[in-house]
């Protein structure tokens, strides 16, 4: 089997079991809209303004993203390494980085569906306006850009057991979030905290994906930031899986 074929395969049976899940599943779709509820809509100055609001519901889009990336990762990747079949799809031929692949593919794909109700609360409840097409191009610029918070739910997955990943995923969601400006927006930071946020993965992507959204200045160094931070954490996600495949068998 070829490599695409093979992250397919994973891509297919990783759905398949998350959907074995109910409760798994609720929780991954619902979380994102109710942050949206409590941190955005009882802030009548952002839902009143269609500027705030359109940056409101990108950050929390964003923030939809990034909680999938590192829940479903971390802990889904630490709980099956902890279970014998994992052992055994290791005996199999394939590349490491197939598998990972696949995980990452899957958890984008439940993000998507997380951000539905978002969208639907966001444009009933809010005075967002963008035009479908620049919601389109959100959407392209959100998934790709969620990629380096996937790869770190991976690297917290391979290299942490199922009970610490649980509070390592917490704290690192926390700091993440509000260090990116999702939930405080970062024109209210201070000057050293915003320089600080700006090397975060995540502040990078809130600020590709509302530029996409609300038509602003492209962040030339958001994006950068974001192909930097993609292959850096590519590569260790790798390098750390087969560091444990040979620990596991040695």
């Amino acid at each position: 089997m070829s490599t695409a074929g093979l992250i397919a395969t994973h891509v297919k049976y990783s759905l398949i079991e998350t959907a074995r899940v109910p409760i798994a599943v609720i929780g991954s779709l619902v979380f994102p809209t109710l942050a949206f509820c409590f941190f955005v809509l009882p802030q009548s100055a952002i839902v009143d303004d269609p500027a705030f609001a359109t940056q409101a519901t990108a950050s929390m889009i964003v923030f939809a993203f990034m909680t999938n990336g590192l829940f479903s990762l971390g802990l889904d990747l630490a709980e099956q390494r902890s279970k014998p079949w994992v052992p055994y799809l290791r005996t199999l031929p394939g590349k490491p980085s197939a598998r990972i692949a696949g995980l990452v593919i899957s958890t984008l794909v439940m993000a998507t569906l997380a951000i539905i109700p978002l969208l639907v609360v966001g444009g009933l409840f809010t005075a967002a306006d963008p035009t479908p097409m620049r919601v389109l191009r959100g959407l392209v610029a959100v998934v790709l850009t969620a990629v380096p918070s996937a790869l770190i739910g991976a690297i917290v997955g391979t290299t942490a057991g199922p009970k610490a990943a649980i509070a390592i995923t917490q704290v690192l969601m926390f700091l993440l979030a509000f260090g990116g400006g999702l939930f405080l927006p970062p024109f209210l930071f201070p000057d050293w905290l915003d320089s600080a946020s700006r090397v975060l993965p995540v502040r990078q992507a809130r600020e590709l994906v509302i530029a996409t959204v609300s038509g602003g200045e492209f962040p030339v160094w958001a994006l950068i930031g974001i192909l930097a931070w993609t292959a850096v954490l590519g590569f260790l996600a790798v390098f750390l899986y087969k560091r444990d495949e040979g620990r596991k068998f040695s």
